[in-house]
């Protein structure tokens, strides 16, 4: 189908609002939207007249999925399964230790990919 690019214009009003690209569409493609293993109903996507392979797209977010803590909303492609884009929620008392937590995380992470490149390159260069 070819490479589709999803970009997020706002949430507003209980809706995830965005711009879907995907220029070699010969018709309207299909999205789906989940949250942990369940997908999300009333997806919309309409064509947008003055942009041929743009299409906006509109995800209703119910609200018995939010609660205290972090909700993440996964956006695919039917078709190929392919990943577009994601959003998250995030409600209730604010999460700053598990915030500092996941940056620690993705510091030692960073961490280590920068010495595992280090010694690819210094291995692969000799």
């Amino acid at each position: 189908m070819g490479e589709m690019i999803l970009t997020k214009t706002r949430i507003h009003s209980g809706k995830w609002e965005g711009v879907l690209k995907a220029p070699a569409a010969e018709e309207q493609p299909r999205l789906a939207v989940w949250h942990l293993e369940t997908a999300l109903p009333g997806v919309e996507l309409s064509a947008i007249a003055d942009r041929p392979g743009r299409w906006r797209v509109s995800v209703p977010i119910p609200a018995d999925l939010l609660s205290d803590g972090v909700q993440s909303f996964v956006i695919r492609e039917e078709a190929s399964g392919e990943t577009l884009g994601h959003f998250t929620i995030v409600t209730g008392v604010p999460l700053e230790d598990d915030i500092r937590a996941e940056v620690d995380l993705l510091r030692a992470e960073l961490d280590l990919l920068k010495k595992a490149f280090r010694r690819h390159v210094v291995q692969t260069a000799g």
